[in-house]
């Protein structure tokens, strides 16, 4: 069983972009139930087909594999509601390695920093520009900002 332990935070900043270039993500959801999610993605010119189990803090199952990107490409036509499109930025900090997302369309202005950790009670350091951690807050889902865009919330 593949498992992804992961942590998310707002970014205060773009301090880091420094000397990094962001990589084009293009995803929607086949299915976005509380219970698991059915993604579909393309990076480049590979697609992807996830599936992720509900999360229990900040852990879940995950499986992924590769698929055809003219097969994302169809999938998508199937997805739910709008698509999410963002710049991915590979970001290392003091042994760490970081993906900050810079979300556009309806959820522009909206950028989270993630961690991937190998189990729950592992230590890291935040970088700077790292602030409020929203693991734990729903509303900062991929799965849920294609049902409630980042532009529509109040306050």
């Amino acid at each position: 069983m593949a498992q992804e332990i992961e942590r998310k935070f707002l970014v205060l900043n773009d301090d880091y972009k420094k000397g990094i270039d962001g990589v084009f993500y293009k995803q929607g959801y086949l299915c976005s139930n509380p219970q698991r999610t059915v993604r579909i993605r393309i990076v480049g010119d590979r697609g992807y087909l996830t599936i992720k189990s509900i999360s229990k803090g900040a852990v879940r199952n995950e499986y992924e594999y590769i698929i055809p990107r003219k097969d994302a490409e169809e999938l998508f036509l199937l997805c739910e509601r709008s698509l999410i499109e963002k710049y991915r930025y590979l970001v290392p900090y003091k042994g760490s390695n970081w993906e900050v997302d810079e979300f556009l369309g309806k959820n522009k202005g909206l950028v989270i920093a993630e961690i991937e950790l190998e189990s729950e009670n592992q230590t890291f350091e935040l970088p700077p520009w790292v602030g409020e951690e929203v693991t734990s807050d729903p509303r900062y889902y991929n799965s849920n900002l294609v049902r409630f865009p980042f532009s529509q919330w109040k306050g």
